[in-house]
């Protein structure tokens, strides 16, 4: 495996460190015939923090996201997930490298024929394969019991309300204790409570597990709870990044836009 690429940094104090990078994105192009949803994007994820990747429906986000789990093959460009080269990867190290990654998807895909238990319990036994029947266990109430949803274990998909299938998908995807997290709008379609639950459940990911996260959104008050850093599409390009209080006191016109 390759070096995990580092980069240094200044604080106030202007005492030099190194932060180190996890996942590192250079010059990424995608096309879907003659439409060109991403133009020469490069970004970093740093470890331990979590990157907010927001933009307007159509400026690449979600493609962006499908790139680094490799559902999508960019044109041009590369992209290094702790410190490997997707690119050169063959389907039985991509698949052991995607172990590391948790990816909560819009839609929250459960199994609608699994109940809950099981749901959690299909990752653990295809990755975790030396646990045993009551480590399984453990590990699924365990993981529930981060979401707060300990009693939905023997319900269906189908009983739970969209804030609850929500947590339910991000039980699934901790369970198996990845090292990067991954979501793809996770509070799209949401009342703002369950969205601000839901924000705060990504922050408690963050501390409890140590991840390193990329939260892909166009809602603006989950990236005020959550972000650490944030980097803005536009077009499919970068067009800007910085934290919270950067984009709160710009005066350009387009991040007033979302910043009202």
């Amino acid at each position: 495996m390759n070096t995990v690429q580092t980069e240094k940094t200044t604080n106030a104090s202007s005492v030099t460190t190194k932060r180190e990078s996890v996942i590192e994105i250079n010059n990424l192009k995608k096309s879907f015939g003659a439409q060109e949803v991403l133009k020469d994007v490069s970004l970093k994820l740093y470890n331990g923090e979590n990157l907010v990747v927001l933009g307007k429906s159509g400026s690449g986000k979600s493609v962006l996201i499908k790139c680094i789990v490799r559902l999508m093959i960019p044109d041009h460009g590369t992209i290094n997930v702790l410190g490997e080269n997707l690119s050169t990867l063959n389907t039985d190290a991509l698949g052991l490298l995607r172990q590391k990654l948790g990816f909560l998807f819009q839609s929250g895909a459960l199994y609608d024929s699994m109940t809950v238990k099981e749901n959690l319990e299909f990752p653990l036994r295809r990755i975790k394969k030396d646990l045993s029947e009551k480590e399984i266990s453990e590990k699924v109430i365990e993981a529930l019991e981060n979401v707060g949803l300990a009693d939905a274990l023997n319900k269906m998909p189908s009983q739970l309300s969209g804030g609850m299938r929500k947590r339910i998908s991000l039980a699934r995807t901790i369970v198996v204790d990845p090292m990067i997290m991954l979501y793809d709008e996770p509070t799209t379609g949401l009342d703002p409570v369950t969205s601000d639950e839901i924000s705060e459940l990504i922050n408690e990911v963050q501390k409890k597990y140590k991840t390193s996260s990329i939260i892909i959104t166009h809602d603006i008050e989950c990236a005020r709870a959550t972000a650490d850093r944030i980097i803005m599409l536009k077009d499919g390009g970068v067009y800007t990044e910085g934290n919270i209080d950067d984009f709160e006191n710009s005066t350009d016109p387009l991040i007033k836009s979302f910043f009202k």
